[in-house]
């Protein structure tokens, strides 16, 4: 063989391969699938995934290759054979195909042949090829083999009896998710794919096993038996519980969604889906899902048509405009929805409105901003500093990123937190203290020596710190610690939709959330907001509302909105409207409706323009969702003036309050799946040994929390990896709400 390239004008690092007589062009190093994928020529496979690690323990791809004229005397595997100068590669000759239908013969040896009653059926990879490749009639005749199915958890379902030992499973918990919880178990025919010890997967992206799984061993629990995929309707839609943006389906069947799966994005959220997004959709049916108008007449709620709620809402707004009146959105408030409130408020001479409802310290005048460096070219950061985030739980796909960034790149990730969480990546070095020394932490010499040498260093910053009551000086710290290292600053954004609504306008003029509460109004305007579980200062919230006139666009009639409302105007979540909303890359994407609204709930922009016509207001007169893009491009720009800070308190424990993964909005927190899932755990209060010993508290016991807000009681759990002189609770409880943040009185109940 000559060794001269077959086509010397090839770039060094290509060399030139035959597939079925198509010259190509492939990298040097890569394997025959991957140039035949490029090329659209198709070669079948189970185990191979182009997001994992080659196993080659499946066979489906077998070919025959040939190199300067010499046949290979057996069948290669194409996902683990490189491709080299001058290759011969046949994917539809004879001896290509019978290896690949001998494969398939011993695949469905022991496969129970149960399509009429498996989930997969109609999508199933195992089914599409057992057409092309598979005989018609088996010759084994001896008895099958069973396997004992394992419960892993509320989110996913097993037929281990189905598996056909691909191991995408197992590498997606190793590679991928980091957890390693499914593994093979015994040899030979005896192989089965299992957690071993019987226990629920814990990941928080369990259910991308379901899709990596080419058969119906892994299914979908909360969409099993439901309904047949041909009986689906796919609609593009977003992920919006957190700033990710995650690109999905839905899929529904007469109006109501019955599965999420990925859509492909490799900007984004590549082709995984955290199980936040995935199961969130169950909260849509919630029992107290707001399906019609109410008023409050006399102390007692009614059912009213939308003409009687949107004059009731309108005498209120005519009797408390300007200054009487505050707006407040929640953060994954839609773009359209959100610059419609902008436009209300400015019409009605209101300069009280912000989204910011999680934030405690306004006296930097922050908002969110888009990422300085974009979340898909994290993963080539070198050194990777995080500050105040349980990353793992408030960015699930954030954090697989920055797994993939030390794994595959070596990058060193130094944490600086109040807890040391559990990751999934190997940490270079953390520093585990109190919130408030998290500026402290950032002119650390040292931390800053560690990262001045990287080429590409990055900070995230989350939402520990920008929640916290001196985030004005932790932003501050961060700015610094950036200017100073070159890192690309990365301030995680407090909201599916924070940085959309900061460039609609969503923002004060006057007076901010906590301003709007220390100085209480006469009428509220609540967009999409759960009062008593949502705002950073519950008490301070709840007092305010009630002593005020209250209309509220709500996607629940639940018991605390129904506490502080005066009219409750139902609207659709962003399943079921069409949408846009702007990810923490600063990109503005659309969703579509894919669910019926329920009862009489209408979409947000409806309702909005309908109340802004009641009220005679200009820019309102738009027919369409078109209409109201057009009155709204542009955005609304608005000088936001700096508010107070929080106040911290003096003495006791410093709370270090962390976003709970599956209580972060009221459509999750009604996600029944989502809250039997292990990572939900019940409200409590995590102490360093030494301070519980402090206290005279031990695990198990109950203890009173006293804070600037409220009091709370909570069972102890006493765990090392809190920082000392902190108190670890999680937010989204109704039972933690009442502490708000800042320093705590801890006593024996």
């Amino acid at each position: 063989m000559s060794a001269q390239p077959v086509n010397p004008n090839l770039p060094p690092d290509h060399v030139t391969v035959f597939i079925d007589g198509v010259e190509l062009a492939a990298p040097k190093g890569s394997m025959i699938i991957q140039a035949a994928d490029k090329a659209g020529i198709p070669i079948p496979r189970f185990c191979y995934h182009d997001k994992l690690a080659v196993a080659a323990n499946c066979r489906m791809c077998l070919v025959d290759t040939e190199v300067g004229g010499r046949s290979a005397p057996k069948p290669s595997p194409a996902c683990a054979t490189p491709v080299m100068d001058g290759l011969k590669v046949f994917t539809r000759n004879e001896k290509a195909l019978k290896a690949q239908r001998n494969v398939m013969e011993f695949l469905l040896i022991n496969h129970p042949l149960d399509c009429p009653i498996c989930d997969q059926g109609g999508e199933c990879e195992l089914q599409d090829l057992s057409l092309g490749y598979g005989r018609s009639v088996s010759r084994f005749v001896e008895r099958k083999r069973v396997v004992p199915d394992e419960d892993i958890g509320p989110l996913v379902a097993t037929e281990m009896t189905r598996c056909i030992q691909c191991t995408r499973c197992i590498r997606f918990t190793g590679e991928i998710a980091g957890t390693y919880e499914l593994g093979g178990m015994y040899r030979g025919e005896n192989l089965q794919i299992g957690t071993y010890d019987g226990k629920p997967l814990t990941t928080e992206l369990s259910g991308n096993v379901i899709d990596v799984c080419p058969v119906g061993a892994l299914t979908n629990k909360v969409f099993q038996f439901r309904a047949r995929p041909w009986e689906l309707v796919a609609r593009e839609s977003l992920g919006y519980h957190d700033a990710m943006g995650s690109n999905l389906f839905l899929h529904s069947r007469r109006g109501e969604v019955l599965r999420t799966v990925p859509r492909e994005n490799e900007l984004v959220n590549e082709c995984w889906l955290s199980d936040r997004d995935r199961y969130s959709h169950q909260g849509l049916q919630a029992a107290d899902r707001a399906t019609a108008p109410w008023r409050k007449v006399d102390g007692q709620w009614r059912e009213v048509s939308w003409a009687e709620g949107l004059a009731a809402a309108t005498e209120i707004l005519r009797a408390n405009g300007g200054d009487a009146l505050g707006v407040l959105a929640h953060p994954a408030t839609s773009n359209e929805e959100g610059g419609l409130l902008a436009l209300l408020a400015a019409e009605l001479g209101c300069g009280n409105i912000d989204h910011r409802i999680g934030n405690r310290d306004f006296s930097d005048a922050a908002v969110a901003e888009p990422f300085a460096l974009p979340v898909a070219e994290i993963e080539q950061a070198d050194a990777i500093v995080v500050v105040g985030s349980n990353i793992r739980h408030e960015l699930p796909l954030l954090h697989a990123r920055l797994r993939k960034a030390q794994t595959r790149r070596n990058a060193r990730i130094h944490v600086v937190n109040p807890v040391e969480f559990d990751f999934t990546f190997a940490v270079a070095g953390q520093q585990i203290v109190p919130p408030s020394r998290f500026a402290e932490a950032l002119a650390d010499g040292a931390l800053r020596e560690a990262v001045k040498g990287a080429t590409r260093p990055v900070l995230i910053v989350g939402a520990i710190a920008e929640n916290h009551p001196q985030a004005a000086a932790i932003r501050a710290a961060a700015r610094e610690f950036a200017a100073a290292t070159g890192a690309s600053l990365c301030r995680i954004p407090q909201g599916a939709n924070a940085v959309g609504l900061a460039r609609a306008g969503v923002l004060p003029a006057a007076r901010d959330v906590a301003a709007m509460f220390a100085e209480p109004r006469q009428a509220y305007v609540l967009y999409g907001i759960e009062p008593g579980l949502d705002f950073a200062d519950t008490a301070a919230a709840l007092k305010a509302l009630n002593a005020a006139q209250v209309v509220a666009f709500s996607h629940f009639a639940c018991e605390s909105t129904r506490a502080v409302a005066d009219v409750i105007l139902p609207i659709g979540a962003v399943p079921e409207i069409e949408a846009t909303l702007t990810n923490l890359n600063g990109i503005e994407q659309s969703a579509h409706a894919a669910a019926r609204l329920p009862g009489q709930a209408r979409e947000g922009w409806r309702g909005l323009r309908a109340l802004g016509g009641e009220l005679g207001l200009a820019g309102f007169e738009f027919t369409d969702l078109a209409g109201a893009r057009a009155v709204l491009e542009g955005g609304r720009r608005v000088q936001v003036a700096p508010g107070r800070a929080g106040e911290a308190g003096q003495g006791g424990l410093e709370l270090a309050l962390v976003p709970a993964i599956y209580r972060t909005d009221a459509v999750v927190r009604r996600a029944a799946a989502l809250q039997a899932h292990p990572l939900n755990v019940a409200a409590r209060i995590v102490l360093n040994p030494a301070d519980a010993g402090a206290i005279g508290t031990a695990a198990g016991q109950v203890v009173k929390i006293k804070g600037g807000q409220g009091t709370a009681t909570l069972p102890v759990e006493v765990d090392a990896r809190v920082a000392a002189g902190a108190a670890w609770i999680e937010g989204g409880h109704g039972a933690t709400a009442p502490l708000g943040a800042g320093r705590v009185e801890v006593v024996k109940a």
